[in-house]
């Protein structure tokens, strides 16, 4: 049998999720405790420490289970991706809300009165979950008593219609390892974040998008793609936004743009070799 991912499943030599303890071996296991994103974006780093690599984001709202919490780090898995890593364990909550809509537009802010000019504010990015307690038309007013601008929220379960579409407002946003909001992201944190705010679910790496979604199309084939389609290499993605157009957040750019497919296949071919798959969704 082989080990599980440890992207997607949390164990270490000295402690792991209970629920693996048939297939991994640990010092110990636990339960872990239900806790909650309670800033409005934080990094999941690869080790517990400020300058580890960041593997990921999770948005305000998002539900995770954390197995420890020591010296200011928890180590956890989220519940939306299933995505394991170190948090500072003073962006996350015990108390446990629940959220009743979503950030539907690139970013907005959280305000102290229901007025654009109060201070702080606060931004949010795409997809953070929020409680709403009232509020009228043009404010709504978060259970924790600060407010949003009414229209740049969306009812949980009322989704995009177009995921192209919600990938074309990062037009422009910079290329970031990890990242998945409009201060910047990745590939594969364009294709999630766009999806997602679609309700289709979405792994986080290119590699297991690539696994996971879609249909396959012949991947030596750059004819009859259509909008929507999803290209893959070797650790890249980008997303057609007509049948010769790519979209994608890329390390060459340092900047998510949209170039011909053709040119961006001779570019990436120096660096991550060819087209490995095309998918389709459905």
């Amino acid at each position: 049998m082989s080990e599980p991912d440890p992207r997607l499943h949390a164990f270490r030599t000295d402690l792991a999720d209970r629920r693996l303890e048939s297939q991994v071996k640990a010092e110990r296991y636990a339960d872990g405790t239900p806790m909650q994103i309670a800033a409005p974006l934080v990094s999941l780093h690869r080790q517990p420490r400020f300058d580890a690599m960041q593997v990921t984001q999770a948005l305000m709202g998002e539900r995770l289970r954390v197995f420890e919490n020591r010296e200011g780090w928890a180590w956890g898995r989220l519940e939306r991706d299933g995505y394991v890593g170190y948090l500072a364990a003073d962006a996350l909550s015990v108390e446990l809300t629940t959220p009743t809509h979503r950030v539907a537009v690139p970013a907005t802010f959280t305000y102290p009165a229901p007025d654009l000019k109060s201070q702080p504010a606060v931004m949010l990015p795409m997809n953070a979950m929020l409680a709403v307690a009232g509020g009228d038309a043009k404010f709504a007013r978060l259970a924790d008593g600060r407010f949003v601008f009414a229209r740049h929220l969306k009812p949980l379960r009322e989704w995009e219609s177009d995921y192209v579409t919600v990938a074309q407002m990062f037009h422009h946003v910079p290329y970031y390892w990890g990242g998945k909001s409009v201060q910047g992201l990745d590939c594969s944190g364009l294709v999630q974040l766009a999806l997602e705010a679609c309700g289709i679910a979405c792994p986080r790496d290119s590699d297991l998008q690539e696994r996971d979604l879609g249909i396959d199309l012949r991947p030596n084939d750059l004819d009859g793609l259509k909008r929507g389609d999803l290209v893959f290499w070797d650790g890249h993605v980008g997303i057609m936004t007509d049948d010769r157009t790519l979209l994608h957040a890329n390390g060459h750019h340092m900047l998510t743009v949209a170039e011909p497919l053709r040119e961006a296949v001779t570019r990436i071919a120096v660096s991550h070799g060819q087209v490995t798959s095309i998918k389709r969704l459905q």
